[in-house]
């Protein structure tokens, strides 16, 4: 559950300003669109070994 501190002077935009700020920072919308379906392992190191070498190339330069 996020806490958000706030002042009784302070704008109700400011607020939730910060409540968006705290929300996209704990990552919590990352973790559930993980548990919606499970990838397995396997799968998951491809798709990193996969985005690795294609960084490598854009850092390269072979990939325009």
């Amino acid at each position: 559950m996020l806490i958000i501190d706030s002042k009784d002077c302070e704008n109700i935009d400011k607020a939730l300003k910060k409540y968006k700020k705290k929300f996209e920072k704990s990552k919590i919308l990352l973790q559930l669109r993980e548990r919606q379906s499970f990838t397995k392992p396997s799968i998951k190191r491809r798709q990193q070994v996969l985005k690795a070498v294609y960084k490598e190339q854009l850092s390269s330069g072979k990939l325009d």
